[in-house]
């Protein structure tokens, strides 16, 4: 299981703050191998690790400062590791999602994530420099694992221009939460943009597909709305930690079910839930209504049988909860409740981010209800066979 360890629980990142890259061999329990360091990572993403399982043996890939002041992204790099003999090599930019045959991955601008998301963003040695609010030379890189070759799939200049709307004047844009379907060929991701960075109920969202070959752009949702934010003297310092993603405009956390099929927390004719939609048709379908309720982070069990997902936590208790979802029939089972430190705060906290083990026996999740932050594995074997 890959892992980072870092020797907090919560910190301001610094530009020259490290973390060790490394995994627990689940057979040796909490024994960490130590494979690598980067400074290039945040508290709620990481540096992006995550195994080339398409690539011969046992390596990795997870993002890394580098001394070039060339590539899409000057400054920063990815580095893939072979974890049993410790070799590796360099590609020329970040990665943020790997295809699962690991013959590409997709790139995005961390420095515009400072500007404009910096919980996901990765700390700065300089004062950030003012950047252009939708480029042609910005948005989503395909860069080729073997070579490192890369090419610009979309700009953010072609993203404003697509469908435009009056609330993408003098805004800046960007996109994340990006993912590649299962066989390799689409990725989704959301298009966000806003007049006002530093209010993120001031955040306007597009859910939206495109090729892996940069062709066939589609939108699947869009959450333009009248922002009464924007037209007065509106302190966004009084929101509570979490009222963004629990904001009724909110598009959040898209995951693939199959080739075609997104599953997302958003508003879609009018409500929110969790919709699915069908990227060739564009339509979407409303699933888990009055049971699945709350925004969270989903994902689907190797074998589609099941979703897991979490909430945020409650403003009284602190309380976040892990659950499954079995699709067939509706049902819901809560699987633990674990409380958050409010202290943590925006940037800093820690969302479970359940994700689940190949054999869809066990899910891990981040956690600090013991104080620490942890990585913890929680075994569903037993509730799965008794459903069966």
């Amino acid at each position: 299981m890959l892992a980072q360890r870092v020797p907090y629980k919560t910190r301001n990142l610094r530009f020259d703050d490290e973390a060790e890259i490394g995994f627990f061999d689940l057979a040796d329990r909490e024994v960490f191998h130590t494979i690598g360091r980067t400074s290039a990572w945040n508290w709620q993403m990481g540096s992006q690790l995550q195994w080339l399982e398409g690539l011969p043996g046992r390596k990795v890939v997870y993002n890394c400062r580098s001394d070039r002041a060339e590539g899409n992204y000057p400054r920063l790099a990815a580095r893939i590791v072979d974890v049993d003999d410790g070799s590796h090599r360099d590609l020329p930019d970040p990665v943020y999602v790997v295809a699962p045959d690991s013959t590409y991955a997709v790139s995005v601008n961390y420095l515009r994530f400072m500007a404009t998301h910096p919980t996901i963003g990765y700390a700065l040695e300089e004062p950030l420099p003012t950047l252009a609010l939708a480029p042609e030379d910005d948005g989503i890189y395909r860069m080729e694992i073997s070579t490192g070759q890369t090419r610009r799939l979309v700009s953010l200049a072609e993203l404003r221009a697509f469908n435009p709307l009056p609330s993408m004047d003098d805004a800046i844009h960007w996109v994340t939460h990006l993912e590649i379907n299962p066989s390799g060929n689409r990725i989704l991701f959301l298009h966000r943009w806003t007049r006002r960075v530093e209010d993120e109920t001031c955040w306007l969202h597009r859910l939206m597909v495109i090729n892996s070959d940069g062709s066939d752009l589609k939108l699947l949702e869009c959450s333009d709305h009248v922002i009464p934010q924007l037209e007065n003297d509106y302190d966004p310092t009084a929101l509570d930690t979490f009222d963004y993603e629990k904001s009724e405009y909110q598009i959040s956390h898209p995951t693939w079910r199959d080739d075609t099929s997104i599953m997302v927390w958003g508003p879609h004719a009018g409500k929110i839930h969790y919709h699915l939609y069908d990227v060739n048709t564009g339509s979407a379908q409303v699933v888990g209504d009055g049971i699945l309720t709350e925004n969270g982070h989903m994902t689907y069990s190797p074998d589609g049988r099941w979703m897991v997902s979490d909430t945020y936590p409650d403003k009284e208790t602190q309380i976040r909860k892990l659950f499954l979802y079995e699709i067939a029939t509706g049902d819901r089972f809560d699987v633990a409740d674990l409380v958050t430190d409010p202290a943590l705060g925006k940037e800093n906290r820690c969302d479970l981010h359940p994700r689940w083990h190949p054999d869809g026996q066990s899910i891990c999740v981040d956690s600090v209800h013991e104080g620490e932050r942890q990585l913890y594995v929680v075994d569903v074997s037993r509730l799965i066979e008794a459903t069966g």
